[in-house]
């Protein structure tokens, strides 16, 4: 592996809790669109795991290139050149998926561009198509955590648009794009998977 490559330890400490759920979610899928990539070390991960799913990384365009440097590095088959997706542009320019995955990404989202993440979920998803987010939330308005009630703090300081998002009003906008979660996971540091399957 190329000493340049950008590291998250988050990922590193998270991908095995998250592949267990992915092996019991996703093994008969085909196709999966990650958004918001950031440094590829989850696309690697899961895609070395997953040799018969065609797994395509995204990222805002400013971080596109940097995500493909591990991606280039990793030489899979199956794991592409990431694309280069804005959750907030009306057209993602990409095939429609069996399942779309994203992790720690809609805390730092504003709300608008959350409403638009679930928006271009609704139209990239194939019909009985799953949906996978990992990361931080709020049940009935109230942090799971003081952690997490520091970490929301923290992310409003840098951006007031962003902070850990209340399940409900993530639920209602999975909802309107005819989503029904299968399950919500506890992760560890406090963290969520929350799976939700299109029922048309």
């Amino acid at each position: 592996m190329t000493s340049e490559l950008p590291f998250s330890q988050a990922c590193e400490n998270n991908k095995d809790p998250i592949l267990s759920v992915l092996q019991d979610t996703i093994a008969n899928k085909e196709s999966l669109l990650e958004i918001a990539g950031g440094t590829g070390q989850h696309a690697v991960y899961f895609a070395g795991h997953f040799p018969e799913l065609h797994w395509q990384s995204s990222d805002i365009p400013d971080n596109v290139d940097t995500l493909n440097l591990r991606l280039i590095d990793a030489g899979l088959h199956n794991l592409p050149r990431a694309l280069s997706l804005d959750v907030n542009q009306s057209d993602w320019a990409c095939d429609r998926v069996d399942a779309i995955f994203s992790a720690n990404s809609l805390h730092i989202m504003s709300t608008a561009s959350v409403e638009n993440f679930f928006r271009g979920v609704g139209r990239t998803l194939h019909k009985g198509g799953l949906l996978l987010v990992y990361g931080p939330f709020k049940y009935g308005n109230r942090f799971t955590t003081e952690s997490n009630a520091q970490f929301d703090r923290w992310l409003k300081a840098r951006d007031p648009a962003s902070g850990v998002r209340d399940f409900e009003w993530i639920d209602s906008l999975a909802r309107a794009q005819n989503l029904q979660l299968l399950k919500d996971h506890a992760m560890p540091a406090n963290n969520q998977l929350l799976v939700w399957k299109e029922i048309g």
